[in-house]
């Protein structure tokens, strides 16, 4: 079975791009520990778009919607204290890893 890509397309504007930055840098670290996670990168665009892209990668598409269900749901809800989102949309990109390649070891 293929793993899953899970991609969230955020728009960020210019004036929160450091805040959101500084979010991720400071999460909890749920989804590193999360049964089926196999990768996350955060990807700050660098010319002509206010798009970052959050990268994960996952086992299965079960590992993720238990992910999703659990740690991030609890990690995203809390009293009326919380922090206005950084980004101003979002949308969920989903993939299965039909090729890959590593770098050949010498």
């Amino acid at each position: 079975m293929p793993s899953v890509v899970k991609i969230n397309v955020l728009t960020v504007p210019a004036e929160q791009r450091e805040t959101l930055e500084k979010r991720f840098a400071s999460r909890a670290h749920a989804v590193e520990n999360s049964d089926g996670f196999e990768w996350f990168e955060l990807l700050r665009p660098v010319e002509g778009t206010d798009t970052y892209l959050v990268y994960t990668r996952w086992r299965d598409e079960e590992s993720f919607q238990a992910w999703l269900e659990g740690p991030m749901k609890a990690a995203h809800q809390g009293g009326g204290d919380q922090p206005k989102p950084a980004a101003s949309g979002s949308t969920l990109w989903s993939f299965e890893v039909v090729q890959q390649a590593a770098p050949k070891s010498d």
